[in-house]
């Protein structure tokens, strides 16, 4: 939506892309939150009250009237949309054995990814039918439904609520003195701000280089989905590579891919290069996501909740980093900057995994 959200509110894609930057920040202070809270109250009743909060954010979204309005909007919805992925996770490491877990949180991540796959075309199909705001609407009222089912489904496995002082920051100050979460933080920062703050403005390269609509744009992009799911329904084969080889694996063919996409000159080749894109990511990210659910087991969720803030950190300033890059150097250079980087931190968890063991 990035180029058309430019147009309509008169301003640059650059500058346009602070409502990206906008939700990331708040994702990553509302999951410091919700983690605690998920481990205080239940899970299972965080995820179901954020997600309907979540829904009405939407809604405030489409009645966005500048770049400034919606950024807030998106910023609150951030705030109640970040529980679901953190809390879930943590909740697969509570009831999952640690030998089935990375198949188990990479299958629930598919419905993660199913939403990214889906996602760009959406938003390319509304906004070039209806507009972008027909997209924040019909989100908004999926996210209300999303919330009245999990409430219905999970709500007799709620835990009582307990007594006693809630103190979030506490718990994540003891989790941080622990090596091993210091390090879950450091490479959380580092696979989203390279990879994210390259894939965020692939869209926009693809509209200025081949002129493409955002129908168009949004299939190209939603090869990245595809590729998750595939490695979602693979993982049991990739697992067996051991830890090492799926991470330097996944950053050196993520670079590969990304650096093919600004080199083609038919677009079309661009769909088998965004759906390598999502098979490479999630050869690291499911690979870190599985170390996040064993680092503190006695407060999983606060431990997962720093780690998901930390990547929307990373996200938040790798969009914000690249925005300038493309203001200076082109979407090209920038894009193979952050491609590179992404290859550098796969190379480097090949020999300091071991790092992030409790």
């Amino acid at each position: 939506m990035l180029p058309q959200l430019a147009a309509d509110f008169s301003t640059s894609v650059s500058s346009a892309s602070f409502i990206v930057t906008a939700f990331a920040v708040a994702y990553a202070g509302a999951v410091l939150v919700q983690g605690p809270l998920g481990d205080r109250y239940g899970k299972l009743r965080v995820v179901a009250i954020g997600v309907g909060l979540a829904g009405l954010a939407s809604l405030a979204c489409a009645a966005a009237w500048d770049v400034t309005s919606l950024a807030a909007a998106r910023f609150l919805m951030a705030i109640f949309a970040s529980a679901p992925v953190a809390l879930g996770i943590a909740y697969i490491g509570d009831v999952v054995p640690l030998e089935e877990r990375q198949a188990t949180i990479a299958r629930f991540i598919a419905g993660s990814i199913f939403g990214q796959t889906i996602g760009p075309l959406f938003g390319g199909v509304f906004t070039d039918w209806a507009g972008w705001r027909s997209s924040f609407v019909v989100l908004g009222l999926l996210f209300l439904a999303g919330a009245a089912i999990t409430v219905a489904r999970t709500r007799s496995d709620w835990p009582a609520t307990s007594a006693g002082r809630f103190e979030p920051l506490a718990v994540h100050a003891r989790l941080l003195r622990r090596t091993a979460v210091r390090w879950l933080v450091m490479v959380g920062v580092a696979e989203t701000f390279f990879f994210f703050g390259g894939y965020v403005f692939l869209g926009a390269y693809l509209r200025e280089r081949f002129g493409l609509s955002y129908t168009a744009i949004g299939l190209v992009l939603a090869g990245y989905g595809v590729g998750g799911l595939v490695y979602s329904w693979l993982v049991r084969w990739f697992v067996p590579l051991g830890e090492r080889r799926m991470v330097v694996l996944g950053g050196l063919v993520g670079f590969l891919f990304f650096a093919m996409i600004v080199m083609v000159d038919d677009w079309r080749y661009a769909v088998p290069c965004t759906f390598g894109l999502g098979f490479a990511f999630y050869l690291v990210h499911n690979t870190i996501q599985t170390k996040a659910s064993e680092v503190a087991p006695d407060a999983r969720g606060s431990a997962i909740a720093l780690y998901a803030c930390a990547w929307a950190i990373g996200q938040a300033c790798g969009v914000a980093a690249l925005g300038v890059a493309v203001s200076l150097a082109g979407y090209a250079p920038a894009i193979l900057g952050a491609a590179l980087g992404f290859a550098a931190l796969g190379i480097w968890l090949r020999f300091n995994i071991a790092r992030l063991q409790p």
